[in-house]
């Protein structure tokens, strides 16, 4: 019998498995919940939520899609998993990731509520990140909307960084995973019905990777 995986990648995924165990090890994700205002256990149960949550969707609305041109049952061998390809039925149904949006969205919602914020630099510095991650971003036939997993977390500290140094970390957490969600997802929602994509999933898919790791790297670099 086949096996399902595809070798390669879940070579790579045991690998980043690994790295973050390493990076666990050498404290510097607790250094990134220190800056965020949580205890290691808070951390933990933070990371967890998104991670087990990235599996979950929840179903919104479906709209009318284009037939793909691209030969979907190519396109998905390439993932970790070789899960055969949803058929075409000329909608795509639209969904919220509970890992990639909903964990995220939570958590900066409480970010902005505990920290002395003003509005005014918030918005500026999900707009600027939004606009980076929507030029960087791209359609994928057949999956959806997908975009280098590094550049929001480093654009989010760097933001944040600029605008308020003194509450750079948890600035770079909501400008780097809102940022995502508005530049890759919600801003490229008219290019998921050109995509043939049977589900696009906001905050899944390829832009979930750089929602996640926007949680330790954005932080940890600002």
């Amino acid at each position: 019998m086949r096996s399902p995986f595809n070798p390669l990648h879940l070579l790579v995924f045991i690998i980043l498995l690994i790295s973050m165990l390493l990076l666990i090890q050498l404290g510097l994700v607790a250094i990134a919940f220190d800056k965020l205002g949580l205890s290691t256990e808070q951390g933990m149960l933070l990371l967890f939520a998104s991670l087990l949550g990235s599996g979950i969707n929840m179903r919104i609305f479906s709209i009318k899609a284009d037939h793909p041109e691209t030969d979907l049952q190519k396109l998905h061998p390439k993932s970790l998993l070789r899960i055969p390809a949803l058929p075409f039925t000329g909608h795509t149904l639209i969904a919220i990731n509970i890992g990639g949006c909903m964990v995220p969205l939570v958590f900066s919602a409480s970010l902005i509520h505990r920290f002395p914020f003003n509005w005014t630099e918030v918005t500026l510095a999900i707009g600027l990140v939004a606009g980076v991650c929507y030029f960087t971003s791209r359609p994928i036939p057949g999956i959806g909307i997908g975009m280098p997993p590094f550049i929001a977390p480093i654009a989010a500290a760097l933001v944040a960084i600029s605008i308020n140094n003194d509450l750079a970390a948890p600035l770079a957490y909501i400008c780097g995973t809102l940022g995502v969600l508005v530049g890759a997802d919600l801003l490229h929602l008219r290019d998921v019905a050109k995509l043939g994509a049977p589900v696009a999933s906001i905050g899944g898919a390829g832009t979930f990777d750089g929602i996640f790791l926007t949680g330790i790297v954005a932080v940890l670099l600002a």
